[in-house]
């Protein structure tokens, strides 16, 4: 164990967040920093990014690890350096994603064929590497929480990004999966499946001619903001939640209704 780690092994939890240095990933970290918990800021490029988001986070100890999500080796290293530099590691939230237009009526096959692999890679085969790697450490902490950030666009279709809808679809399906396999354990498996959001990935679209149509999907006339997917995320990962394992939230404002 460092030392950092022994330090602080006893305030609050250890959470890990992938895609942790901006839009939702950002909020999420806050989110559990306000309520007493370590977290590990998961980035992939943008090291700047993700210290600044480190530095802004209440209370301390809190770290960066790096990772290309879609590198098996880079996640197992990242996963286990969170878990070391933070003492243990009681909660993962799958976060990190890329959404990657890919019309279909107008890509290359080779422009199908890459995007349809950086995008599996990266959303559903990195987080269920990521929770693969997490498993040990959770059971060694005597149990915890797995919160996987999905998408509305599982259940509705994302016509000029089938590879990104596909990829959510998969993370839940694992996602329920793993609830099963984990729950002997007292490790929770629950999913986030945010409409739109505003963030900086999404501001070309909201400020763009389809902005207000995009608003009006919701009877809010709104998207929602980062905090409130945080805020079903931290709600999945507490002990209270525990019972709630295998379920998906949805947060998007009424703007797409499933049965």
């Amino acid at each position: 164990m460092t030392s950092d780690a022994s330090t602080f092994l006893h305030q609050g939890r250890a959470v890990l967040v992938t895609g942790g240095s901006r839009g939702i990933g950002a909020a999420i970290a806050r989110a559990f920093a306000e309520q007493g918990d370590r977290v590990a800021v998961h980035y992939g490029a943008s090291a700047e990014k993700a210290e600044a988001v480190r530095a802004s986070l209440a209370g301390e100890g809190h770290v960066t690890v790096q990772a290309d999500m879609a590198r098996p080796d880079d996640v197992s290293a990242a996963v286990g350096s969170a878990a070391d530099r933070l003492g243990r590691l009681d909660v993962l939230v799958n976060n990190a994603g890329v959404f990657l237009a890919h019309p279909p009526l107008s890509t290359s096959y080779d422009d199908w064929q890459a995007t349809w692999s950086q995008t599996l890679a990266t959303n559903l085969t990195g987080a269920a590497n990521a929770t693969f790697c997490a498993i040990p450490h959770l059971r060694a902490a005597g149990g915890g929480a797995v919160v996987n950030v999905s998408s509305r666009g599982a259940f509705r279709g994302e016509p000029n990004c089938p590879a990104y809808a596909a990829s959510k679809a998969g993370m839940n399906a694992f996602g329920q999966s793993m609830a099963l396999v984990l729950a002997p354990y007292d490790i929770s498996v629950g999913t986030v499946a945010p409409g739109f959001v505003e963030t900086e990935m999404a501001r070309e679209v909201l400020d763009g001619e389809g902005g207000d149509d995009v608003r009006a999907q919701s009877p809010f006339g709104r998207v929602a903001h980062p905090e409130e997917v945080a805020a079903a995320v931290v709600w999945l990962a507490s002990p209270g939640a525990r019972f709630s394992s295998g379920t998906i939230i949805d947060v998007n404002g009424a703007s797409y209704l499933r049965s």
